[in-house]
């Protein structure tokens, strides 16, 4: 009887993890990740250059860049990696102009799709462009102001600000450079400062102010530590000293968005605001958080894979026929009061939104 009990129990629990496994594999037609993120792909490749005040690329534009090429690689789309490579081929000659200097977190974190396509390519160039922002984050200039220096002294980096978004332009190039030369040093500078920045900002409930002065917990800010500390999860040995600490950061921070997904699906503009409206940037952020430690193991299955689905189901009707995402909050700087976050523009099509759609796309079809 026991035997048989066991087997039953063993029989149903492979069943219900399977059951778990299937929502985030089968989508209806429309609405599958390889449907999703070759339309978004693709639309970006047509794409003119985003630039910070005409002059520099944008970061938006390396997040999407990212997101397509990933796309690209888990799909072997030979085709679709040529497009990416041919894009960025005119930075070597006549558009180098556009190159960002290398020194502020939202310009150095352009070394991030070099040594992506480095990876891809082997080809020495990218490597040499993309390590280049990667080390400069931590050779401090000689005209750093007080500040820069003292944080550099500390072992930081000399950009560090304490600003949300930082904790994926800091570590997505450190990351990457850790994966091209298997140097620790990368990896243990992505970590030391995601630690400190835990420590610094992370609220008892697991989200994050916009900023220290504005107590607000405005999604797309927040969406970057979400999807920053997944990655360097990843990528961060077993043993590393530092592992549980982002651990608890990110654990914490799952458990806190799952409790403010709105009926929808979605998360809104403030996340804990119901009456604000469901924003489409943020929404992926967390969405990818969800999705990659479902994969990962971190999180239960049976409790987040549910949440992702119903996140990710949502998120495709917000895509335009035209290919571009909807409801996508535009660039917001730091304002205390709540009106202000209310009252933000909404694009379709902006990167800050295409960017996150590909990053779940490429997460749903696998580790």
């Amino acid at each position: 009887m026991s035997k048989l009990f066991l087997s039953l129990l063993a029989i149903i629990s492979f069943q219900f993890l399977f059951a778990q496994q299937n929502l985030l594999t089968k989508f209806p037609k429309g609405s599958t990740p390889e449907e999703v993120g070759k339309r978004l792909a693709y639309h970006f490749i047509d794409g003119r250059h985003e630039l910070y005040a005409g002059r520099y690329i944008h970061y938006a534009e390396v997040c999407t860049w990212n997101g397509a090429l990933d796309y690209a690689v888990k799909t072997k789309d030979q085709k679709l990696i040529k497009l990416l490579q041919d894009k960025f081929e005119p930075f070597f000659s006549r558009e180098k102009v556009l190159l960002p200097p290398m020194n502020h977190v939202d310009y150095n974190m352009f070394g991030s799709i070099a040594l992506k396509l480095y990876q891809v390519t082997k080809d020495e160039r990218y490597k040499k462009i993309g390590l280049a922002y990667a080390d400069t984050q931590w050779e401090v200039p000689k005209n750093a102001n007080p500040d820069e220096k003292a944080w550099a002294e500390k072992g930081y980096s000399w950009q560090t600000r304490l600003w949300i978004d930082d904790m994926y332009m800091i570590t997505v190039v450190q990351n990457e450079a850790y994966k091209v030369t298997g140097d620790r040093k990368y990896i243990d500078r992505a970590a030391k400062e995601m630690v400190r920045y835990l420590d610094e900002l992370q609220r008892p409930n697991g989200l994050f102010y916009h900023a220290p002065d504005v107590p607000y917990y405005w999604a797309r800010g927040a969406g970057w530590m979400a999807v920053g500390m997944p990655d360097l999860l990843r990528e961060l040995p077993k043993d590393h000293k530092d592992r549980p600490r982002i651990m608890e950061g990110y654990l914490t921070m799952m458990k806190s968005l799952k409790a403010h997904q709105r009926p929808s699906g979605m998360w809104n503009q403030l996340i804990d605001e119901a009456d604000f409206w469901p924003e489409t940037s943020g929404t992926a952020m967390f969405t990818y958080a969800f999705i990659t430690g479902i994969q990962q193991g971190w999180l239960d299955a049976a409790e987040y894979a549910p949440a992702a689905r119903k996140a990710w189901t949502a998120m495709v009707s917000y895509i335009d026929e035209r290919n571009n995402v909807t409801e996508v909050c535009v660039g917001t700087g730091k304002k205390n009061d709540k009106q202000y976050y209310h009252d933000r523009p909404r694009n379709a099509g902006d990167l800050h939104g295409q960017a996150p759609y590909l990053w779940c796309a490429t997460a749903l079809l696998g580790k």
